[in-house]
């Protein structure tokens, strides 16, 4: 039963992954649309350093000059992603902006135009004109509508109302982090039969995501989520990396210096009880609802093994009592805190050994760390 239902709600959602428009000649526009307060803005940075790890080149254009806040955050954004960004000022025509910045945009020789259209409050007719002007005069390969998911219902009349009035390409649904679930997602699916392209999943630039019908569906159900744990895995880790590490581990060099990457990298993914919760079963579990996850564990653990010498990095055993009180000042923990990290440390040490020497019989015969 289970299975019918979730191939049912993925075919509802889209049955499969639709990428964005790029068709046309270079630079493309991707016109981005919605009410204030949807995460527009943000999005059009998160859309740019999506891109920009698929090896284009994207320019980011303010055209929301009602609200110079709105201008000033991309501006920001731009020079925290040194991604440049159209000189647009609020005294400017929000048409005349998007038609010169596509000027602008050879000149830097970007290849994709990502416009910041203007917002209101609630749907206008003032609103709805600008942006077909827009449309009409830039003819963009991809109109996308950032819309909240936590605003349910609201959500599904708005993808409508701008769908009527400019014929989207497909939606972007904001702040899927929340406790929406995906319900906005079937229903905007269902209503204006336009596919979406892309899920924000989280505060950071990085969190954005490309939507996919399958695996929302398992997450409605609780059947988890491994797709997009590999994903962000494989996004994060360098290979070479990766192939070293494995020797180590294989003939049991793995240091400290190892341990603290390891860390590095799991941070890099995001929040753990996100990454949790898309294990299959976890999120059903009456235990993991009530989990407090101290997030700042791994920052403890990082400024632990940083406040170590090289020498204590590469031989934990020489560290003794004396040591544990200096590196536990320098690094403003606790004693009891570097004796629990050398523990795992030591009984993952441990449990490699294990492996390495019968396989996962070999590990069946000790204990895990966890």
């Amino acid at each position: 039963v289970v299975k019918i239902v979730n191939d049912e709600l993925t075919k509802i959602m889209g049955a499969r992954h639709e990428d964005l428009n790029l068709s046309g000649s270079k630079p493309v526009s991707i016109m981005l649309v919605g009410l204030q307060g949807s995460g527009k803005t943000t999005t059009a940075g998160k859309l740019a350093v999506f891109l920009r790890k698929k090896g284009k080149k994207p320019y980011l254009v303010p055209a929301d000059v009602y609200r110079p806040a709105a201008i000033d955050q991309l501006k920001k954004l731009g020079e925290q992603l040194s991604v440049p960004v159209y000189p647009s000022t609020v005294d400017m025509d929000p048409v005349q902006i998007c038609q010169e910045a596509r000027i602008a945009a050879q000149q830097e020789k970007c290849d994709i135009l990502l416009l910041d259209t203007a917002g209101r409050l609630h749907i206008d007719e003032d609103l709805m004109t600008e942006l077909c002007n827009i449309k009409d005069k830039v003819k963009p390969s991809d109109i996308l509508l950032v819309a909240d998911a936590m605003t349910g219902q609201d959500a599904v009349n708005i993808a409508k109302s701008f769908d009527n009035a400019l014929d989207l390409g497909g939606i972007i649904l904001s702040k899927m982090d929340g406790d929406a679930r995906g319900g906005a997602a079937i229903s905007i699916k269902s209503i204006t039969n336009k596919p979406i392209k892309f899920i924000g999943v989280g505060e950071k630039l990085s969190e954005l995501e490309p939507f996919h019908p399958d695996r929302m569906s398992s997450k409605i159900l609780g059947m988890g989520d491994v797709l997009t744990i590999i994903e962000k895995a494989q996004s994060m880790v360098d290979e070479k990396k990766a192939v070293e590490l494995e020797k180590k581990l294989r003939k049991s060099e793995f240091t400290l210096d190892d341990f603290r990457d390891q860390m590095v990298q799991i941070r890099k993914m995001g929040s753990l009880k996100d990454l949790l919760s898309m294990i299959p079963g976890f999120s059903k579990n009456k235990q993991f609802k009530n989990l407090e996850v101290d997030e700042k564990e791994f920052i403890r653990i990082e400024a632990i093994i940083n406040s170590m010498t090289s020498q204590e990095r590469r031989q934990h055993t020489i560290i003794n009592g004396n040591r544990r009180k200096r590196i536990a000042k320098g690094s403003g923990t606790s004693i009891q805190d570097i004796n629990k990290l050398l523990k795992n440390y030591t009984q993952i040490m441990k449990m490699m050994k294990k492996i390495n020497k019968g396989g996962m019989r070999g590990l069946s015969r000790g204990m895990l760390p966890f």
